[in-house]
């Protein structure tokens, strides 16, 4: 009965971390730079990011608890679980770790830099965080790929 529960928790929060990643990248960001200037840029993504990343915390302790749970409760632990799960679990991890140094590295002097009124210190916060995020999402699309279709390889 956990089973279905914890997979489909794991799942979502994957949907909702690697998703929201994507819609920065692709929609927000872009729509952003078009419409508005540099002074009114980079408040309006800190903000967005600020509403975006307890997300993100919640995504990645769901995905820690399911998922270790699922693959010591019910796969039988690190010994029996095939490779796509190994290298599904090494790239989610690095995943953690790059976010963990965005939140309190670059976003941390992003949200100085706003609220010091510091435009072009803001664009430059941003750019750090694109760049590593840009990596996140595509170690977050590799996961996804790996988890739905690694045992069938």
């Amino acid at each position: 009965m956990l089973m279905p529960v914890a997979i489909a928790l794991h799942n979502l929060a994957a949907v909702i971390w690697v998703g929201g990643m994507l819609m920065m990248l692709w929609v927000v960001r872009p729509a952003a730079a078009e419409l508005l200037e540099p002074p009114l840029r980079g408040p309006f993504l800190c903000l967005t990011l600020q509403r975006f990343f307890p997300w993100v915390w919640l995504a990645v302790g769901v995905q820690l608890v399911s998922g270790y749970w699922m693959l010591f409760a019910v796969f039988g632990g690190m010994g029996a679980a095939g490779l796509h799960v190994h290298i599904m679990q090494l790239l989610g991890l690095a995943m953690m770790v790059v976010f963990s140094w965005v939140f309190f590295a670059p976003f941390q002097r992003l949200k100085a830099a706003v609220a010091s009124g510091e435009a072009a210190q803001a664009g430059a916060c941003l750019q750090r965080i694109r760049f590593w995020v840009r990596i996140n999402a595509s170690l977050g699309v590799a996961v996804v790929l790996i988890a739905t279709g690694g045992r069938y390889l």
